[in-house]
């Protein structure tokens, strides 16, 4: 797991970026169990999550409407199956409006340019 924390500080929000490989829907629950074992990313506001698998692209947008599609778009973009990419917010007290969206692609962006 490939983790880059701290990445996005905006008003009181911060933003970490995780991913790994990923095969099956069984492996998507078993990285998300181990990234939520550390309690800080249990106790955040939003896990928004996506990967492309042979079968079918997921995608979740825990509470973060829309984040997952940006991120599922930039995978398609990218090529990048069996990989999965989790934007983790921790709200700070003021809403961001349409700058989340940019964040999320920025956090992705910081991640692609790792792997």
């Amino acid at each position: 797991m490939l983790q880059l924390e701290g990445i996005i500080n905006d008003r009181g929000s911060k933003y970490a970026v995780s991913g790994g490989v990923v095969c099956s829907r069984a492996d998507v629950d078993a990285f998300l169990k181990q990234l939520k074992r550390k309690k800080k990313y249990a106790k955040a506001t939003h896990n928004t999550w996506a990967v492309l698998l042979p079968d079918a692209p997921l995608k979740a947008d825990d509470g973060e409407a829309g984040a997952g599609m940006v991120i599922l778009r930039m995978l398609e973009r990218e090529g990048l199956e069996n990989h999965i990419i989790v934007v983790t917010r921790w709200y700070g007290g003021t809403k961001l409006g349409g700058d989340r969206f940019r964040h999320v692609q920025d956090a992705v962006r910081a991640y692609l340019a790792e792997v």
